[in-house]
């Protein structure tokens, strides 16, 4: 059992004290991503370390790069980084971007075969040749880390065991440890894909009752067809506001209630005179005037989810070993 429900760190005891620092100040707190990341890293560490000496096999993670996308050799590295930071054996399979869908979905055959294997992640875009659904489909369930495969994502609708898609878990790992309340609150979440707006619903209106660690939130769903007058009748009721459309600065401050928490899954590359930056949906400087508390662009969802990644992996690693047994 992962200790994730252990008595708060330091770490997350000064992030508390932050959040009703700021009910006072009547200010947003800027939910640090990368300090709750190297607090769950640490206490993933922990966890591995314990297992090692247990004489058991080291989590095993592979990574599937296809063409050279800069930006997903970034979020790889990332990934990779995370990894050996804390005791998961890792490694990237680079193949090019000129190789047939069935030529990657035999690799991925190949990985699921492999025993030494305990998680497996294929880094998306995806050429345009390539169906990015099939190639998901093609990743067993018990090596999938993306938590992407109909098998998982079918155990997350009714409440079950399954891996559940890192930033959907990134971004409830941040309501937790952030100690917000969610009981009966309004949650509205902007964007309704298979792997972020949908399990993230699915996350935050689970039923307490029947699955401990639930939200138990009155959950709504919007999308780019939603008209926005509609939208912003919908994100003035939301006490959790969640945005993942990729459409910057679609969220400004007339849209958000008075102590929101606002979390900015979007990330943007923009060019602003002669340079790049990235942005989130969110208009961030703006919101955070309103929000009670907020995620910046970089350095919010993103290093949780890939934090969020590494424990999929260890999850799956321990699964694992107990159906070899």
């Amino acid at each position: 059992m992962l200790p994730w429900r252990k008595v708060l760190t330091a770490t997350s005891q000064s992030l508390v004290k932050q959040l009703h620092t700021s009910k006072v100040l009547k200010e947003a707190v800027v939910l640090n991503g990368k300090q709750i990341a190297n607090e769950i890293q640490n206490e993933l560490k922990t966890v591995v370390d314990a297992w090692i000496n247990e004489n058991k096999k080291r989590p095993t993670l592979v990574a599937i790069l296809v063409g050279n996308n800069p930006a997903s050799k970034v979020y790889i590295k990332r990934k990779m980084n995370a990894a050996k930071a804390i005791g998961i054996e890792s490694y990237t399979l680079h193949l090019e971007d000129t190789i047939v869908q069935q030529d990657l979905i035999n690799e991925i055959n190949r990985l699921n075969a492999d025993e030494a294997v305990d998680g497996i992640f294929v880094q998306l875009p995806l050429a345009e040749h390539i169906d990015e659904y099939e190639v998901s489909q093609a990743v067993a369930p018990n090596k999938d880390v993306d938590g992407f495969h109909l098998e998982n994502l079918g155990k997350l609708t009714v409440s079950s065991s399954g891996i559940v898609p890192a930033t959907a878990l990134a971004i409830k790992e941040l309501i937790i440890r952030s100690k917000m309340e969610t009981f009966g609150k309004n949650a509205v979440i902007v964007g309704r894909s298979k792997h972020i707006g949908l399990p993230v619903a699915l996350q935050l209106h689970a039923d307490g009752k029947d699955y401990p660690g639930a939200l138990d939130m009155t959950t709504t769903i919007c999308h780019r067809h939603t008209p926005h007058t509609e939208l912003e009748k919908f994100t003035k009721l939301a006490d959790l506001l969640v945005v993942a459309t990729g459409i910057p600065g679609l969220i400004t401050k007339e849209m958000v209630k008075p102590g929101a928490c606002v979390i900015d899954v979007g990330i943007t590359r923009v060019k602003v005179g002669n340079k790049y930056k990235l942005v989130g949906d969110v208009d961030f400087e703006n919101v955070k005037t309103v929000a009670g508390y907020i995620t910046p662009v970089p350095g919010g969802v993103g290093p949780l989810t890939v934090a969020m990644a590494m424990k999929n992996t260890i999850s799956l690693a321990m699964k694992n070993h107990l159906t070899s047994k």
